[in-house]
Protein backbone atom coordinates (compact mmCIF):
# COMPACT_ATOMS: atom_id res chain seq x y z
CA UNK A 1 0.00 0.00 0.00
CA UNK A 2 2.86 2.03 0.84
CA UNK A 3 3.67 2.14 -3.13
CA UNK A 4 0.76 2.75 -4.00
CA UNK A 5 0.28 6.21 -2.30
CA UNK A 6 3.93 6.95 -3.45
CA UNK A 7 3.26 6.35 -6.62
CA UNK A 8 -0.07 8.59 -6.64
CA UNK A 9 1.87 11.50 -5.04
CA UNK A 10 4.77 11.29 -7.62
CA UNK A 11 1.93 11.66 -10.16
CA UNK A 12 0.16 14.46 -8.49
CA UNK A 13 3.40 16.79 -7.47
CA UNK A 14 5.70 15.32 -11.19
CA UNK A 15 8.34 16.00 -8.85
CA UNK A 16 11.72 14.17 -7.93
CA UNK A 17 12.31 14.04 -4.18
CA UNK A 18 12.25 11.78 -1.47
CA UNK A 19 8.50 10.60 -0.95
CA UNK A 20 8.29 8.78 2.75
CA UNK A 21 4.85 7.56 3.75
CA UNK A 22 4.42 5.71 7.11
CA UNK A 23 1.41 4.53 8.55
CA UNK A 24 -0.04 6.55 11.42
CA UNK A 25 0.04 4.83 14.80
CA UNK A 26 -3.26 6.85 15.60
CA UNK A 27 -6.72 7.24 13.76
CA UNK A 28 -6.58 11.20 14.06
CA UNK A 29 -3.64 11.08 12.27
CA UNK A 30 -5.08 9.15 9.19
CA UNK A 31 -4.47 5.63 8.22
CA UNK A 32 -0.87 6.84 6.27
CA UNK A 33 0.58 10.26 6.60
CA UNK A 34 3.14 11.80 4.64
CA UNK A 35 6.25 14.27 5.48
CA UNK A 36 7.06 15.48 2.00
CA UNK A 37 5.86 18.93 2.17
CA UNK A 38 9.69 19.50 4.23
CA UNK A 39 11.61 17.55 1.19
CA UNK A 40 11.22 20.55 -1.50
CA UNK A 41 14.79 22.35 -1.48
CA UNK A 42 14.78 26.19 -2.27
CA UNK A 43 15.33 24.64 -6.03
CA UNK A 44 12.34 22.46 -6.90
CA UNK A 45 10.38 24.53 -4.94
CA UNK A 46 10.58 26.92 -7.21
CA UNK A 47 10.64 24.28 -10.42
CA UNK A 48 7.34 23.64 -8.55
CA UNK A 49 5.40 26.65 -8.51
CA UNK A 50 5.93 26.48 -4.51
CA UNK A 51 8.64 28.93 -4.38
CA UNK A 52 8.51 30.76 -1.07
CA UNK A 53 5.37 29.15 0.88
CA UNK A 54 5.52 26.72 4.23
CA UNK A 55 5.74 23.15 4.37
CA UNK A 56 2.06 23.49 6.01
CA UNK A 57 1.44 25.64 2.57
CA UNK A 58 2.96 22.84 0.42
CA UNK A 59 0.95 20.26 1.72
CA UNK A 60 -2.26 21.97 1.46
CA UNK A 61 -1.04 22.10 -2.08
CA UNK A 62 -0.72 18.34 -2.25
CA UNK A 63 -3.58 17.39 -0.36
CA UNK A 64 -5.61 19.62 -3.48
CA UNK A 65 -4.06 18.04 -6.15
CA UNK A 66 -4.71 14.26 -4.77
CA UNK A 67 -8.16 15.54 -3.77
CA UNK A 68 -9.50 16.15 -7.39
CA UNK A 69 -11.36 14.89 -8.49
CA UNK A 70 -12.32 13.31 -4.83
CA UNK A 71 -14.87 11.35 -6.61
CA UNK A 72 -12.48 9.77 -8.90
CA UNK A 73 -12.92 5.49 -8.79
CA UNK A 74 -9.28 5.50 -9.16
CA UNK A 75 -8.47 7.82 -5.83
CA UNK A 76 -7.82 5.16 -2.94
CA UNK A 77 -8.90 7.78 -0.90
CA UNK A 78 -11.93 8.90 1.00
CA UNK A 79 -10.05 11.39 2.77
CA UNK A 80 -7.26 13.73 2.51
CA UNK A 81 -6.06 15.85 5.00
CA UNK A 82 -3.02 18.48 5.24
CA UNK A 83 -2.13 19.31 9.35
CA UNK A 84 0.48 22.05 10.53
CA UNK A 85 3.66 22.04 10.61
CA UNK A 86 3.73 20.20 6.75
CA UNK A 87 2.44 16.75 7.24
CA UNK A 88 -0.46 14.91 4.66
CA UNK A 89 -2.85 12.51 6.63
CA UNK A 90 -4.98 10.33 4.57
CA UNK A 91 -7.84 7.51 4.74
CA UNK A 92 -8.11 4.68 2.66
CA UNK A 93 -11.43 4.04 0.87
CA UNK A 94 -13.42 1.13 2.75
CA UNK A 95 -13.77 -0.88 -0.38
CA UNK A 96 -9.55 -0.80 -0.59
CA UNK A 97 -9.58 -2.08 2.86
CA UNK A 98 -11.73 -5.09 1.55
CA UNK A 99 -10.24 -5.88 -1.58
CA UNK A 100 -7.18 -6.07 0.42
CA UNK A 101 -9.12 -8.80 2.41
CA UNK A 102 -9.88 -10.71 -0.21
CA UNK A 103 -6.59 -10.97 -2.05
CA UNK A 104 -5.42 -12.64 1.09
CA UNK A 105 -8.11 -14.87 1.31
CA UNK A 106 -7.21 -15.95 -2.77
CA UNK A 107 -3.47 -15.80 -2.01
CA UNK A 108 -3.71 -17.91 0.95
CA UNK A 109 -0.13 -19.01 1.93
CA UNK A 110 1.83 -16.65 -0.96
CA UNK A 111 0.19 -13.80 0.58
CA UNK A 112 3.03 -11.29 1.00
CA UNK A 113 5.34 -12.93 -0.91
CA UNK A 114 7.22 -9.90 -2.97
CA UNK A 115 8.79 -12.22 -5.75
CA UNK A 116 5.89 -10.80 -8.17
CA UNK A 117 4.79 -7.85 -6.77
CA UNK A 118 7.93 -6.42 -7.79
CA UNK A 119 8.73 -6.05 -11.47
CA UNK A 120 11.12 -3.44 -11.78
CA UNK A 121 13.94 -4.78 -8.80
CA UNK A 122 16.69 -6.90 -9.88
CA UNK A 123 16.90 -9.69 -8.21
CA UNK A 124 20.23 -10.69 -6.91
CA UNK A 125 22.82 -13.25 -5.54
CA UNK A 126 23.26 -13.02 -2.11
CA UNK A 127 25.71 -14.78 0.12
CA UNK A 128 24.88 -14.24 3.55
CA UNK A 129 27.63 -15.56 6.37
CA UNK A 130 26.41 -16.02 9.61
CA UNK A 131 27.17 -17.16 13.24
CA UNK A 132 30.44 -18.35 12.16
CA UNK A 133 31.82 -19.24 15.48
CA UNK A 134 35.12 -20.28 16.08
CA UNK A 135 35.28 -24.08 16.46
CA UNK A 136 36.84 -23.54 19.49
CA UNK A 137 34.07 -24.67 22.02
CA UNK A 138 30.61 -25.43 21.92
CA UNK A 139 27.67 -22.25 21.00
CA UNK A 140 27.18 -20.22 23.58
CA UNK A 141 23.25 -18.94 23.66
CA UNK A 142 24.47 -15.55 22.59
CA UNK A 143 25.14 -16.82 19.06
CA UNK A 144 21.67 -17.65 19.03
CA UNK A 145 21.50 -14.26 18.52
CA UNK A 146 23.03 -13.67 14.70
CA UNK A 147 21.96 -17.14 14.35
CA UNK A 148 18.29 -16.51 14.00
CA UNK A 149 18.76 -13.33 12.65
CA UNK A 150 20.82 -14.80 9.58
CA UNK A 151 17.96 -17.41 9.42
CA UNK A 152 15.28 -15.15 9.48
CA UNK A 153 17.12 -12.23 7.21
CA UNK A 154 17.38 -15.11 4.74
CA UNK A 155 13.75 -16.10 4.59
CA UNK A 156 13.10 -12.42 4.29
CA UNK A 157 15.55 -11.80 0.94
CA UNK A 158 14.08 -15.21 -0.62
CA UNK A 159 10.54 -13.96 0.20
CA UNK A 160 11.44 -10.57 -1.87
CA UNK A 161 12.87 -12.76 -5.25
CA UNK A 162 16.71 -12.63 -4.13
CA UNK A 163 18.90 -16.49 -4.36
CA UNK A 164 20.51 -16.14 -1.11
CA UNK A 165 23.22 -19.00 0.08
CA UNK A 166 23.28 -19.50 3.90
CA UNK A 167 27.36 -20.03 4.47
CA UNK A 168 28.99 -20.55 7.62
CA UNK A 169 33.08 -19.77 7.92
CA UNK A 170 34.72 -22.28 9.86
CA UNK A 171 37.79 -20.80 11.27
CA UNK A 172 39.83 -24.07 11.33
CA UNK A 173 43.74 -22.54 10.78
CA UNK A 174 45.33 -19.87 13.17
CA UNK A 175 46.30 -19.61 16.30
CA UNK A 176 43.10 -20.25 17.87
CA UNK A 177 43.22 -24.02 16.71
CA UNK A 178 46.62 -24.41 17.94
CA UNK A 179 45.33 -22.59 21.42
CA UNK A 180 42.66 -25.32 21.67
CA UNK A 181 45.21 -28.44 21.38
CA UNK A 182 47.63 -27.08 23.91
CA UNK A 183 44.68 -26.90 26.24
CA UNK A 184 43.73 -30.06 26.03
CA UNK A 185 47.54 -31.20 26.21
CA UNK A 186 47.65 -29.09 29.88
CA UNK A 187 44.55 -30.65 30.90
CA UNK A 188 45.92 -34.12 29.85
CA UNK A 189 49.13 -33.10 32.13
CA UNK A 190 51.25 -33.24 29.05
CA UNK A 191 52.52 -29.13 29.04
CA UNK A 192 52.45 -26.47 31.30
CA UNK A 193 49.16 -24.54 32.46
CA UNK A 194 48.58 -21.15 30.53
CA UNK A 195 45.85 -18.81 31.41
CA UNK A 196 45.32 -17.88 28.08
CA UNK A 197 44.03 -21.47 27.14
CA UNK A 198 40.41 -22.20 27.35
CA UNK A 199 38.69 -23.97 29.95
CA UNK A 200 35.31 -26.05 31.20
CA UNK A 201 33.82 -29.52 31.06
CA UNK A 202 34.38 -29.45 27.26
CA UNK A 203 37.64 -29.12 27.70
CA UNK A 204 37.84 -32.38 29.53
CA UNK A 205 35.53 -33.92 27.33
CA UNK A 206 38.06 -33.48 24.29
CA UNK A 207 40.49 -35.07 26.23
CA UNK A 208 38.65 -38.14 26.51
CA UNK A 209 37.82 -37.76 23.10
CA UNK A 210 41.33 -37.80 22.25
CA UNK A 211 43.38 -39.47 24.74
CA UNK A 212 44.39 -42.49 22.31
CA UNK A 213 45.92 -39.82 19.96
CA UNK A 214 47.56 -37.37 22.24
CA UNK A 215 51.12 -38.86 22.50
CA UNK A 216 51.04 -38.64 18.71
CA UNK A 217 50.43 -35.22 18.08
CA UNK A 218 51.32 -31.80 18.31
CA UNK A 219 49.24 -28.76 19.59
CA UNK A 220 48.20 -27.74 16.26
CA UNK A 221 47.49 -31.19 14.91
CA UNK A 222 45.38 -32.03 18.43
CA UNK A 223 43.50 -28.75 17.90
CA UNK A 224 42.35 -29.53 14.69
CA UNK A 225 41.03 -33.20 15.76
CA UNK A 226 39.23 -31.12 18.40
CA UNK A 227 37.98 -29.10 16.18
CA UNK A 228 36.33 -31.25 14.02
CA UNK A 229 34.66 -33.04 17.03
CA UNK A 230 33.47 -29.30 18.02
CA UNK A 231 32.23 -28.79 14.73
CA UNK A 232 30.09 -31.53 14.63
CA UNK A 233 28.24 -30.48 17.61
CA UNK A 234 27.80 -26.82 16.61
CA UNK A 235 26.21 -28.58 13.12
CA UNK A 236 23.88 -30.25 15.75
CA UNK A 237 23.05 -27.02 17.65
CA UNK A 238 22.05 -25.38 14.87
CA UNK A 239 20.19 -28.60 13.48
CA UNK A 240 18.33 -28.25 16.91
CA UNK A 241 17.48 -24.51 16.13
CA UNK A 242 16.05 -24.59 13.17
CA UNK A 243 19.23 -22.82 11.41
CA UNK A 244 20.13 -23.62 8.13
CA UNK A 245 23.06 -22.74 6.30
CA UNK A 246 23.92 -24.23 2.20
CA UNK A 247 27.76 -24.13 2.83
CA UNK A 248 30.26 -25.26 5.52
CA UNK A 249 33.52 -22.76 4.28
CA UNK A 250 36.27 -24.15 5.59
CA UNK A 251 39.29 -21.58 6.27
CA UNK A 252 41.97 -24.55 6.05
CA UNK A 253 40.56 -26.66 3.26
CA UNK A 254 39.45 -24.35 1.23
CA UNK A 255 41.58 -21.42 1.57
CA UNK A 256 45.49 -22.14 2.93
CA UNK A 257 45.75 -25.75 1.55
CA UNK A 258 44.58 -24.55 -1.93
CA UNK A 259 47.06 -21.25 -1.81
CA UNK A 260 43.92 -18.60 -1.94
CA UNK A 261 45.69 -16.21 0.30
CA UNK A 262 49.24 -16.55 -1.95
CA UNK A 263 46.81 -16.06 -5.28
CA UNK A 264 45.41 -12.91 -2.68
CA UNK A 265 48.66 -11.37 -2.49
CA UNK A 266 49.94 -11.63 -6.22
CA UNK A 267 46.43 -10.10 -7.14
CA UNK A 268 46.83 -7.08 -4.58
CA UNK A 269 50.38 -6.53 -5.59
CA UNK A 270 49.01 -6.74 -9.26
CA UNK A 271 47.22 -4.15 -8.30
CA UNK A 272 50.24 -2.26 -6.67
CA UNK A 273 48.28 -1.50 -3.75
CA UNK A 274 50.33 -3.49 -1.14
CA UNK A 275 54.10 -2.52 0.04
CA UNK A 276 57.19 -3.46 2.39
CA UNK A 277 57.87 -2.17 5.52
CA UNK A 278 59.82 -3.50 8.41
CA UNK A 279 60.23 -6.69 6.69
CA UNK A 280 56.43 -6.99 6.39
CA UNK A 281 53.81 -6.79 3.62
CA UNK A 282 51.26 -3.79 3.85
CA UNK A 283 48.13 -2.89 2.36
CA UNK A 284 47.78 0.11 3.61
CA UNK A 285 48.12 0.65 7.38
CA UNK A 286 47.25 -3.48 7.86
CA UNK A 287 49.91 -5.71 7.76
CA UNK A 288 48.90 -8.70 5.47
CA UNK A 289 52.57 -11.04 6.15
CA UNK A 290 53.67 -10.34 8.95
CA UNK A 291 57.94 -10.09 9.39
CA UNK A 292 58.52 -13.85 10.35
CA UNK A 293 56.45 -14.52 6.83
CA UNK A 294 53.13 -15.82 8.48
CA UNK A 295 50.19 -14.11 7.07
CA UNK A 296 47.44 -12.44 9.43
CA UNK A 297 43.85 -12.97 9.45
CA UNK A 298 42.88 -10.14 7.51
CA UNK A 299 45.07 -11.59 4.13
CA UNK A 300 43.02 -14.56 4.97
CA UNK A 301 39.48 -12.45 5.34
CA UNK A 302 40.09 -10.80 1.97
CA UNK A 303 41.29 -14.00 0.47
CA UNK A 304 37.51 -15.44 1.42
CA UNK A 305 36.15 -12.39 0.07
CA UNK A 306 38.19 -12.54 -3.24
CA UNK A 307 36.70 -16.11 -3.35
CA UNK A 308 32.80 -14.58 -2.69
CA UNK A 309 33.08 -11.52 -5.30
CA UNK A 310 36.00 -12.66 -7.67
CA UNK A 311 35.65 -16.35 -8.21
CA UNK A 312 32.02 -16.83 -6.90
CA UNK A 313 30.86 -13.39 -8.15
CA UNK A 314 27.84 -12.66 -5.92
CA UNK A 315 26.42 -9.24 -6.18
CA UNK A 316 25.67 -8.92 -2.26
CA UNK A 317 27.37 -10.27 0.87
CA UNK A 318 25.86 -10.01 3.90
CA UNK A 319 28.58 -10.57 6.95
CA UNK A 320 26.84 -10.85 10.25
CA UNK A 321 30.13 -10.30 13.07
CA UNK A 322 29.85 -10.31 16.92
CA UNK A 323 30.06 -7.06 18.79
CA UNK A 324 34.02 -7.24 19.08
CA UNK A 325 34.83 -7.11 15.14
CA UNK A 326 33.28 -3.59 15.50
CA UNK A 327 36.41 -1.86 15.19
CA UNK A 328 37.69 -4.27 12.66
CA UNK A 329 34.87 -3.20 9.71
CA UNK A 330 35.88 -0.17 8.16
CA UNK A 331 39.49 -2.43 7.97
CA UNK A 332 37.68 -4.87 5.75
CA UNK A 333 35.76 -2.12 3.83
CA UNK A 334 39.17 -0.83 2.73
CA UNK A 335 40.62 -4.41 1.68
CA UNK A 336 37.19 -4.68 -0.55
CA UNK A 337 37.49 -1.95 -2.53
CA UNK A 338 41.38 -2.58 -2.86
CA UNK A 339 40.13 -5.72 -4.46
CA UNK A 340 38.13 -4.08 -7.09
CA UNK A 341 34.93 -4.48 -5.30
CA UNK A 342 32.62 -1.45 -4.55
CA UNK A 343 31.83 -1.18 -1.38
CA UNK A 344 27.67 -1.25 -1.83
CA UNK A 345 28.28 -5.20 -1.89
CA UNK A 346 29.79 -5.66 0.94
CA UNK A 347 27.38 -5.21 3.82
CA UNK A 348 28.54 -5.89 7.41
CA UNK A 349 26.09 -5.79 10.29
CA UNK A 350 27.82 -6.01 13.87
CA UNK A 351 25.79 -8.19 16.65
CA UNK A 352 25.61 -6.54 19.66
CA UNK A 353 25.81 -7.91 23.23
CA UNK A 354 23.40 -10.31 25.14
CA UNK A 355 23.01 -10.08 28.68
CA UNK A 356 21.34 -13.48 30.22
CA UNK A 357 19.08 -12.14 33.08
CA UNK A 358 17.60 -14.86 35.46
CA UNK A 359 15.32 -14.30 38.64
CA UNK A 360 16.05 -10.62 38.16
CA UNK A 361 19.84 -10.74 37.91
CA UNK A 362 22.41 -11.08 35.47
CA UNK A 363 23.79 -14.44 34.61
CA UNK A 364 27.94 -13.89 34.35
CA UNK A 365 29.79 -15.81 31.62
CA UNK A 366 32.80 -16.38 29.82
CA UNK A 367 33.68 -18.40 27.17
CA UNK A 368 37.50 -18.61 27.74
CA UNK A 369 36.62 -19.20 31.65
CA UNK A 370 34.44 -22.07 29.99
CA UNK A 371 31.28 -20.87 32.24
CA UNK A 372 28.61 -19.87 29.64
CA UNK A 373 24.82 -20.97 28.95
CA UNK A 374 25.03 -23.27 25.56
CA UNK A 375 22.58 -22.92 23.05
CA UNK A 376 21.56 -26.00 23.78
CA UNK A 377 20.88 -25.49 27.20
CA UNK A 378 18.46 -22.44 26.25
CA UNK A 379 16.67 -23.88 24.07
CA UNK A 380 15.52 -26.99 26.58
CA UNK A 381 15.04 -24.13 29.31
CA UNK A 382 12.79 -22.24 27.20
CA UNK A 383 12.18 -23.97 24.11
CA UNK A 384 12.77 -23.24 20.21
CA UNK A 385 10.13 -20.47 19.85
CA UNK A 386 11.05 -18.79 22.78
CA UNK A 387 14.23 -18.10 21.78
CA UNK A 388 13.90 -17.12 18.59
CA UNK A 389 11.09 -14.60 19.29
CA UNK A 390 12.78 -12.92 22.13
CA UNK A 391 16.06 -12.75 20.42
CA UNK A 392 14.34 -11.32 17.42
CA UNK A 393 13.03 -8.66 18.93
CA UNK A 394 15.40 -6.36 19.22
CA UNK A 395 17.91 -4.71 16.74
CA UNK A 396 20.99 -6.20 16.08
CA UNK A 397 22.66 -2.93 17.14
CA UNK A 398 21.45 -3.02 20.01
CA UNK A 399 22.50 -4.01 23.48
CA UNK A 400 19.83 -6.78 24.56
CA UNK A 401 18.58 -8.58 28.22
CA UNK A 402 17.09 -12.12 27.41
CA UNK A 403 14.78 -12.60 30.27
CA UNK A 404 15.26 -16.33 30.85
CA UNK A 405 12.18 -16.17 33.43
CA UNK A 406 9.48 -14.42 31.10
CA UNK A 407 10.60 -16.59 27.88
CA UNK A 408 9.37 -19.82 30.31
CA UNK A 409 6.00 -18.03 31.25
CA UNK A 410 2.95 -19.84 29.95
CA UNK A 411 0.45 -17.13 29.71
CA UNK A 412 0.05 -13.57 27.62
CA UNK A 413 2.74 -12.01 29.02
CA UNK A 414 5.25 -13.78 26.93
CA UNK A 415 5.42 -12.24 23.63
CA UNK A 416 5.66 -15.28 21.66
CA UNK A 417 2.89 -17.12 23.36
CA UNK A 418 0.52 -13.45 23.05
CA UNK A 419 1.56 -13.97 19.29
CA UNK A 420 0.63 -17.52 19.05
CA UNK A 421 -2.77 -17.25 21.06
CA UNK A 422 -3.88 -15.25 18.82
CA UNK A 423 -3.18 -17.90 15.40
CA UNK A 424 -5.20 -20.77 18.16
CA UNK A 425 -7.86 -17.97 18.61
CA UNK A 426 -8.17 -18.08 14.88
CA UNK A 427 -7.92 -21.81 14.46
CA UNK A 428 -10.77 -22.04 17.52
CA UNK A 429 -13.34 -19.70 15.77
CA UNK A 430 -13.28 -21.46 12.18
CA UNK A 431 -13.46 -24.87 13.72
CA UNK A 432 -16.01 -24.00 15.20
CA UNK A 433 -17.84 -22.23 12.69
CA UNK A 434 -17.41 -25.21 10.43
CA UNK A 435 -18.93 -27.43 12.86
CA UNK A 436 -21.82 -24.89 13.45
CA UNK A 437 -22.09 -24.92 9.42
CA UNK A 438 -20.82 -21.29 8.91
CA UNK A 439 -18.76 -20.22 6.17
CA UNK A 440 -16.22 -17.05 5.38
CA UNK A 441 -17.47 -14.91 2.17
CA UNK A 442 -16.42 -12.72 0.21
CA UNK A 443 -19.82 -11.36 -0.49
CA UNK A 444 -20.75 -8.82 2.77
CA UNK A 445 -17.27 -7.13 3.95
CA UNK A 446 -18.83 -4.18 3.42
CA UNK A 447 -20.30 -5.51 7.13
CA UNK A 448 -17.19 -4.89 8.60
CA UNK A 449 -17.00 -1.09 9.48
CA UNK A 450 -16.85 -1.03 13.12
CA UNK A 451 -13.14 0.34 15.11
CA UNK A 452 -12.00 -3.31 15.79
CA UNK A 453 -12.94 -4.21 12.28
CA UNK A 454 -10.61 -1.46 10.51
CA UNK A 455 -8.40 -1.44 12.97
CA UNK A 456 -7.62 -5.23 11.93
CA UNK A 457 -7.44 -4.77 8.35
CA UNK A 458 -5.35 -2.19 8.26
CA UNK A 459 -3.44 -4.29 10.05
CA UNK A 460 -3.45 -6.93 8.15
CA UNK A 461 -2.39 -5.23 4.72
CA UNK A 462 0.54 -3.71 6.24
CA UNK A 463 2.42 -7.31 5.85
CA UNK A 464 3.94 -6.96 2.63
CA UNK A 465 5.41 -3.35 3.29
CA UNK A 466 6.30 -4.44 6.65
CA UNK A 467 8.00 -7.40 4.67
CA UNK A 468 9.66 -5.05 1.78
CA UNK A 469 10.80 -2.16 4.51
CA UNK A 470 12.98 -5.29 5.63
CA UNK A 471 14.30 -6.35 2.34
CA UNK A 472 15.66 -2.79 2.02
CA UNK A 473 17.25 -2.55 5.82
CA UNK A 474 17.37 -5.65 7.26
CA UNK A 475 15.69 -4.51 10.41
CA UNK A 476 14.33 -8.07 11.38
CA UNK A 477 12.89 -6.91 14.55
CA UNK A 478 10.22 -5.01 12.83
CA UNK A 479 8.46 -8.45 11.58
CA UNK A 480 8.39 -9.65 15.81
CA UNK A 481 7.20 -5.72 16.63
CA UNK A 482 4.38 -6.62 13.87
CA UNK A 483 3.57 -9.56 14.90
CA UNK A 484 2.84 -8.16 18.26
CA UNK A 485 0.88 -5.81 16.78
CA UNK A 486 -1.26 -7.77 14.44
CA UNK A 487 -2.01 -10.22 17.35
CA UNK A 488 -3.17 -7.11 19.65
CA UNK A 489 -5.46 -5.95 16.81
CA UNK A 490 -7.28 -9.94 16.58
CA UNK A 491 -7.65 -10.03 19.90
CA UNK A 492 -9.07 -6.57 20.15
CA UNK A 493 -11.45 -7.46 18.14
CA UNK A 494 -12.16 -11.19 19.29
CA UNK A 495 -13.07 -9.43 22.41
CA UNK A 496 -15.47 -6.83 21.18
CA UNK A 497 -17.05 -8.56 18.48
CA UNK A 498 -19.24 -11.62 18.18
CA UNK A 499 -18.03 -14.17 15.29
CA UNK A 500 -20.04 -17.14 14.87
CA UNK A 501 -23.35 -16.26 16.86
CA UNK A 502 -24.10 -12.84 14.94
CA UNK A 503 -26.50 -12.09 12.36
CA UNK A 504 -25.32 -14.62 9.50
CA UNK A 505 -24.29 -11.77 6.89
CA UNK A 506 -22.00 -10.16 9.65
CA UNK A 507 -21.18 -13.72 11.11
CA UNK A 508 -19.85 -14.61 7.03
CA UNK A 509 -17.78 -11.78 7.14
CA UNK A 510 -16.39 -11.31 10.18
CA UNK A 511 -15.48 -15.14 9.58
CA UNK A 512 -13.24 -14.11 6.56
CA UNK A 513 -11.67 -11.27 8.27
CA UNK A 514 -10.65 -14.41 10.98
CA UNK A 515 -9.28 -16.70 8.32
CA UNK A 516 -7.74 -14.14 6.47
CA UNK A 517 -5.99 -13.31 10.23
CA UNK A 518 -5.10 -16.43 9.99
CA UNK A 519 -3.49 -16.79 7.02
CA UNK A 520 -1.18 -13.55 7.85
CA UNK A 521 0.10 -15.22 11.01
CA UNK A 522 0.51 -18.51 9.17
CA UNK A 523 2.67 -16.54 6.65
CA UNK A 524 4.66 -14.20 9.31
CA UNK A 525 5.51 -17.93 11.94
CA UNK A 526 6.88 -19.54 8.61
CA UNK A 527 9.43 -16.38 7.95
CA UNK A 528 10.40 -16.12 11.87
CA UNK A 529 10.78 -19.60 12.04
CA UNK A 530 7.97 -20.09 15.25
CA UNK A 531 6.00 -23.12 15.36
CA UNK A 532 2.06 -22.59 14.00
CA UNK A 533 0.09 -24.18 17.30
CA UNK A 534 -2.85 -25.85 17.13
CA UNK A 535 -4.07 -25.97 20.66
CA UNK A 536 -2.37 -23.69 23.48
Amino acid sequence: MIEQIKNQLQKAIKEKIGIEVFASEKENFGHYSTNMAFKFTPTNKASSGMAGKTPFEIAKEIASKLSSPPTSSKSIFAKIEAVSPGFVNFWLKPEILQNELKAILKQKNKYGSLKHQTPNTKHRTINLEFVSANPTGPLTMANGRAGFYGDVLANVLENSGHKVTREYYINDAGNQIKLLGESILAAEGKIPWKDEYYKGEYVKDLVKSLKLKVKNYDGEKIGKEAAKILFKEIKKSLKNAGIKHDIWFSEDKNLHKKGELKKTLKFLKGKKVVYEKDGAMWLKDAVLIKSDGNPTYFLADLAYHYDKFLKRKFDLAIDIWGADHHGYKARMESGIRALGVKPKRLKILITQLVRLISKGKEVKMSKRAGEFVTLDDLLKEVGLDAARFFFLMHSLDTHMDFDMDLAKERSQKNPVYYVQYAFVRCLHILRKATSDKRQATNNNLKMLNSITEIKLMLELMKFPDVLAQTVKDYQVHRLTEYAARLARSFHNFYEKERVIDAEPETAQARLALVSATKIALENLFSILGISKPKKM
